[in-house]
C-alpha cells in the first residue's frame, strides 16, 4: 500500500514539475526572472523529493520481496519439521536391532530353502535318471504311432466308382 500511495506522490510530482517549469519559462518571457528563479529552486527541490520517493520504493519492494521469501523459507522449514517428526515416528516403531532381526531371519529362511532344493534336485541317482529318460521315450513314441500299412501291393489301375453306388442310403443317414 505504501509503494503505491509513493507511486501516486511521484506522479503528481512529476505533473507539478512540468506544471512549474511552464510557468518558469513564461515569467522568463514576462521579464521576471526573480520570480522565476524562486519557482526554478522550488522545482529542484521536488526532483530531489522524487528521487527519494524512488529510493524509498525501491527500497519497499526489496523488503516485500525478503518478507515474501521469508515466508516461503518458514514454509520450508515447517515441512522439514513435519518430515523430521515422521521419522523419529518410524524410527520409533521400527529399530536397527529389530531391521538385522528380519534380514537375519530372511537369509537363513532362504539358505533353508536352498539346502531343500539341492536335497531334492540331489536325491535322483543316474538310475533314476535313465528311468525317467526311457518312461519319456515311451510316451514319446506312444504319441508317434501310425496306423499299420497293408503289406498288399496297391492296385495299378483305380476301378472307377459310381457316384450312385457310393452315396449312403437315406435310412443310414438318419440314423446315424
Amino acid at each position: 500500500q505504501q509503494r503505491d500511495k509513493l507511486r501516486q506522490y511521484q506522479k503528481r510530482l512529476s505533473l507539478g514539475l512540468e506544471r512549474e517549469r511552464a510557468l518558469a519559462r513564461q515569467l522568463l518571457r514576462d521579464g521576471k526572472k526573480e520570480k522565476a528563479m524562486l519557482l526554478l529552486k522550488k522545482k529542484r527541490y521536488q526532483e530531489q523529493l522524487l528521487d527519494k520517493t524512488e529510493n524509498q520504493i525501491s527500497n519497499l519492494e526489496r523488503m516485500v520481496q525478503d518478507i515474501e521469501f521469508t515466508q516461503i523459507e518458514m514454509k520450508v522449514i515447517e515441512g522439514l519439521k513435519v518430515g523430521n517428526e515422521c521419522l523419529n515416528k518410524m524410527h520409533q516403531v521400527m529399530s536397527i536391532e529389530e531391521v538385522e532381526r528380519i534380514i537375519g531371519e530372511t537369509q537363513d529362511a532362504v539358505e533353508y530353502q536352498r539346502q531343500i532344493d539341492e536335497l531334492l534336485a540331489g536325491s535322483l541317482t543316474e538310475e533314476d535318471e535313465d528311468a525317467i529318460l526311457e518312461e519319456l521315450n515311451a510316451i514319446t513314441q506312444e504319441q508317434l504311432e501310425l496306423p499299420e500299412v497293408p503289406s498288399e501291393p496297391l492296385p495299378e489301375k483305380i476301378p472307377e466308382v459310381s457316384p450312385i453306388k457310393n452315396r449312403p442310403k437315406p435310412e443310414l443317414v438318419a440314423a446315424s
